[in-house]
C-alpha cells in the first residue's frame, strides 16, 4: 500500500518535522529544506544535520521527500538558468548531508520559447547536474504539471521527452500530482478515466519510474490549467480516484502527500479519508 503523509512545516527546525509528523501518524511526508521562494540560504550546520539524522532515525516516519525551489527554471534565461542550477545543486547537497534521497522539481517554463527548445534546456542542466552528482544516490523527481501558461510537464510526452534525452538515466523519476493533471485535462473522476489515465502515465513514464504521488482535489474545473488545490473530495475531482490510488498495487510503497489546505483541521481530514480509503473492501 501507498505511505501516506503530507508536507510537514520546518518552523524551528528541521529536526521538528518529525514530532509533527508523528503527532498526524504519517507514514511519509514532504518537506522545504530551505526557504523555497529565496534563491539563497544558509549552509546547513553541524548541529542541524545530526539533530535531524537522530530524530530520523528514531521516527515511526519511513520516508522524507523534498522539494525544491518553486523559484528554479531550468529553461530560464542565462542568469536564472545559472541561478536555477545552482539552487537545485545545492538542494542535492543539503539532501545528501541530511539522509534525504527524492527532491521533486517542478520542470521550468518555456516563456516565449518554442516548447521543445526548452525541453532541450531543462535536460542539458539535468544532465550537468547528475554528472556533478555522480556519486550521490539522490533521484530528482520530475513533478507533472497544471498547464498554466508556458509550463513544462503538464504533458506526459514532455516529461518523457526530457527522460529520454537524459537516455532514461535511473537518477530522474517522477511525482505525480492529482490536482494538477486534472488541470491539464486528464480526467481521473472515475474509475474508467482512473484506469485509462494511469495506463497512459504508465506507458509514457514507466511504472518503475513513478516514484511519488501529490494527493489534492482541484478548486477548478478539468482541463482549467489553473493550479489551485482543495482538500480531497472538497472540489471538482471528487473522491473515487484516491479510493482507487490507495488499493492500486501497482504503487505500492511509493510515498503518497497531501498538499491539501491545512486550516480547520485540514491535515487530519485528508488523511483519515486516505486512511479509510485503504481498507475499503471491493
Amino acid at each position: 500500500m501507498l505511505l501516506i503523509g503530507t508536507h510537514i512545516s520546518t518552523a524551528g527546525g528541521l529536526h521538528k518535522v518529525f514530532k509533527r509528523a508523528e503527532l498526524l501518524k504519517c507514514e511519509a511526508i514532504q518537506i522545504f529544506t530551505r526557504n523555497q521562494l529565496q534563491w539563497n540560504s544558509k549552509e546547513l550546520s553541524s548541529e542541524e544535520i545530526k539533530n535531524f539524522k537522530d530524530a530520523f532515525m528514531i521516527s515511526t516516519v519511513s520516508k522524507v521527500i523534498s522539494h525544491a525551489s518553486y523559484l528554479i527554471n531550468l529553461s530560464g534565461e542565462k542568469n536564472i538558468r545559472i541561478k536555477s542550477e545552482h539552487a537545485l545543486e545545492q538542494e542535492i547537497l543539503r539532501c545528501e548531508l541530511l539522509g534525504i534521497n527524492e527532491v521533486v522539481l517542478h520542470p521550468g517554463f518555456a516563456l516565449g520559447l518554442p516548447k521543445t527548445i526548452a525541453i532541450n534546456k531543462i535536460a542539458e542542466s539535468l544532465q550537468r547536474i547528475i554528472d556533478t552528482f555522480k556519486n550521490t544516490n539522490i533521484t530528482i523527481l520530475l513533478e507533472t504539471t497544471s498547464g498554466q501558461g508556458s509550463v513544462i510537464g503538464s504533458d506526459f510526452s514532455e516529461l518523457a521527452s526530457i527522460h529520454r534525452l537524459l537516455n532514461f538515466s535511473p537518477r530522474i523519476g517522477f511525482c505525480i500530482d492529482t490536482c494538477h493533471i486534472f488541470a491539464a485535462g486528464y480526467d481521473i473522476r472515475t474509475v474508467t478515466g482512473y484506469n485509462d489515465v494511469t495506463s497512459l502515465l504508465i506507458s509514457k513514464l514507466g511504472l518503475e519510474n513513478i516514484k511519488c504521488w501529490h494527493l489534492n482535489d482541484s478548486l477548478n474545473e478539468l482541463g482549467s490549467g489553473k493550479d489551485r488545490h482543495a482538500s480531497l473530495g472538497v472540489g471538482k475531482i471528487g473522491l473515487t480516484p484516491f479510493e482507487i490510488l490507495m488499493q492500486d498495487k501497482r504503487f505500492n510503497s511509493l510515498p503518497a502527500i497531501l498538499e491539501t489546505p491545512k486550516e480547520n483541521n485540514g491535515d487530519i481530514r485528508n488523511l483519515a479519508i486516505l486512511r479509510k480509503s485503504k481498507f475499503i473492501k471491493k
